[in-house]
């Protein structure tokens, strides 16, 4: 059985990129009814948050990414200890006492050299009294001795990897302040929750080599790793939790509906056809994750809007029975109310407007050069109730009558009528309007 986590930091909300994280865990477990974990990096408690908890727990429900159970890293602090303790003991973490000053210069230094800026090691060469020493005058850090040789992993995404261990600087895994960081908290959480596939961004990759260096040095079992591309804004522009525009609490606000979206990012970056999906089940089954590719993969938002229109058009009544009740739309008309629409709304909150027409009549919007035109022709308006065939009747009748023909015939009249230059078909809206005024129909 698969056992999958997404594991936020509670620091900001959720935006496309690590929803696309979220989103590729999930589908694995979907596919093999195993476990989903969402398990908050909140170890950190002067960034972490409880209202972005809150929001990234909103947007995943929203979206149908139901997690089987939670974890919250600052419950497992002694786990980490516990952790750390065993490779103290095993001669794999080591205290250090560089400030970020002292490391910055040292880094500067090797550069200029033309060496990578590692970490060189220093500390391992300290004296008991040395290190007594700088213990009494400032707090140290403790990071993990790594092994200098390749670190290799068969990649679901991207084949064979092997990182040289040796350009790496030994990983930090607890601060001064006593901190446990992501290398350490992350490594002890896979291991003891049976993480069995751990699928993330590929700026994890040299990551990925020192955590398996770590998994080893606590006797674990290591899962298989697949690191998906990045997604980058439409100019191939990073993305980040402050970009408003991207966030999923952003894109729910303006509309854009779960399974356009999830259907978008789920095949973002694959070379599998792409498929708007119309229920989790589906996308699972479409989902490949070896189909993805390793080039950075671009999200424009204006992607959504077309993708969330079709949607729309695709659905029937009854799956938007009840947001058409909340509108207002009800009895008899709210089927044909939906069909005279449906495929002229970019966002189902777009209908509000149509649902206004219908049932209170639009403000017109009347050029002051037509405003003889439409006068004269709202005297050739049958009288109530409209059908199918008034639209091409009336403007008939009032092409005869005033000479106009084509753009000029008929979009005066449509604006006049819907207050839009764009919209359902007219012969499709008319027999509607006979409901303007009525506060309910049945």
């Amino acid at each position: 059985m698969n056992v999958t986590r997404f594991a936020p930091s509670p620091t900001g909300y959720l935006h496309v990129g690590n929803l696309r994280t979220a989103l590729l865990n999930f589908l694995i477990v979907r596919r093999s009814d195993g476990t989903f974990i969402l398990r908050l990096d909140d170890t950190d408690q002067e960034r972490s948050r409880s209202e972005y908890a809150d929001a990234i727990r909103a947007d995943l429900s929203w979206l149908g990414l139901n997690w089987d159970r939670e974890e919250r890293q600052s419950d497992r602090i002694s786990r980490y200890e516990e952790a750390a303790n065993h490779l103290r003991e095993e001669g794999r973490l080591y205290e250090c006492f560089e400030t970020a000053e002292e490391l910055a210069f040292r880094r500067t230094v090797q550069r200029k050299l033309g060496k990578p800026p590692v970490y060189d090691r220093s500390a391992l060469s300290l004296t008991d009294d040395e290190r007594k020493r700088l213990g009494s005058e400032r707090p140290g850090y403790w990071r993990f001795l790594l092994d200098h040789e390749h670190t290799g992993w068969t990649d679901t995404i991207r084949g064979e990897v092997s990182v040289d261990a040796a350009s790496l600087s030994d990983p930090v895994l607890v601060r001064a302040d006593g901190l446990f960081l992501y290398t350490l908290a992350s490594v002890v959480d896979d291991l003891d929750m049976g993480i069995t596939d751990v699928v993330r961004g590929s700026d994890h990759v040299t990551n990925t080599a020192a955590q398996i260096q770590v998994m080893h040095a606590l006797h674990g079992s290591i899962p298989n790793f697949a690191h998906h591309s990045l997604v980058t804004g439409p100019r191939g522009e990073p993305l980040s939790k402050r970009q408003r525009d991207i966030s999923i609490r952003n894109l729910r606000h303006i509309g854009v509906e779960p399974l356009p979206l999830l259907s978008h990012l789920a095949f973002l970056g694959s070379n599998t056809d792409f498929r708007l999906c119309e229920t989790i089940d589906e996308l699972a089954e479409a989902f490949d994750l070896e189909a993805f590719g390793t080039a950075p993969s671009k999200f424009d938002p204006a992607d959504l809007d077309r993708l969330t229109a079709r949607y729309l058009a695709s659905l029937p009544f009854e799956a938007v029975a009840e947001r058409l009740g909340e509108l207002g739309a009800t009895g008899c008309v709210a089927e044909e109310f939906w069909n005279a629409t449906r495929e002229n709304i970019t966002h189902f909150k777009d209908l509000k407007y149509w649902w206004s027409v219908i049932s209170e009549g639009a403000v017109p919007e009347i050029d002051e050069r037509d405003r003889a035109y439409v006068e004269a022709a709202l005297r050739l308006l049958p009288g109530l109730p409209f059908d199918d065939q008034t639209w091409s009747a009336w403007t008939e009748r009032v092409s005869q009558e005033t000479g106009r023909r084509g753009r000029s015939l008929y979009l005066p009249l449509r604006k006049a009528l819907t207050g839009r230059t764009k919209g359902p078909e007219m012969s499709v809206i008319m027999p509607l309007l006979q409901y303007v005024g009525r506060q309910s129909v049945s």
